[in-house]
């Protein structure tokens, strides 16, 4: 059980001094060498916190004490912000679905997302095992291509649950420039010329 108590009859030359435990009770016998991480050295009047043991001799001594003003609040956790990422994805994800079934453009069209996000995912999940077992490892250009392709929303969650390929910069740059393209060609689906070249690949 931890106490809180004042420091008093403090002797700084001789290392030690005595506790009055706040709201009564037994004082202790209070040593420097029983202080932990202290930021200085302890004064009369000091507020301290510490554990209480009985001596032999039947005289309570503190252990495992430490300053009041050296007990750090704990920080408050991080607010979790709204991942950009995940946002353009689920975005992207509920337009293309939507577009589809108002017929703007051919079911084709969300399965090539489907497969080439299944693939992508897929080939991260290699190359991450690859990586931890010394194989052959995946070819960056080669998940970049499936990037560019469609796979970009399976490769955002492979990297995210799988947390491979997640912390290189140079890596990361690469990969939002394949989803940028890949985006600039699904809007241009939409114009006349893209309409054409889904009519002439899908009939």
């Amino acid at each position: 059980m931890r106490f809180q108590g004042k420091l008093t009859n403090w002797n700084d030359d001789k290392g030690f001094g005595f506790v009055e435990p706040n709201g009564g009770g037994d004082r202790s016998f209070v040593h420097i060498k029983s202080f932990q991480k202290r930021s200085r050295r302890p004064a009369e009047g000091d507020l301290i916190i510490y554990e209480q043991v009985k001596e032999p001799q039947g005289k309570f001594k503190a252990i495992n004490v430490s300053l009041v003003a050296d007990r750090k609040v704990r920080p408050e956790p991080p607010k979790k912000s709204a991942n950009p990422g995940a946002l353009i994805v689920v975005t992207f994800s509920v337009i293309l679905t939507a577009t589809v079934l108002l017929k703007y453009l051919p079911p084709e069209v969300l399965y090539l997302y489907i497969a080439t996000s299944t693939i992508a995912f897929i080939f991260y999940a290699f190359d991450k095992s690859a990586a931890k077992n010394g194989r052959w490892r995946t070819p960056e250009s080669h998940l970049h291509f499936l990037s560019l392709v469609g796979g970009w929303p399976g490769a955002f969650y492979a990297q995210k649950s799988l947390r491979h390929k997640s912390s290189k910069t140079e890596f990361k740059r690469v990969y939002w420039a394949t989803v940028m393209m890949n985006i600039f060609a699904f809007v241009w689906l939409f114009t006349g010329q893209g309409r054409h070249f889904l009519l002439a690949i899908v009939g």
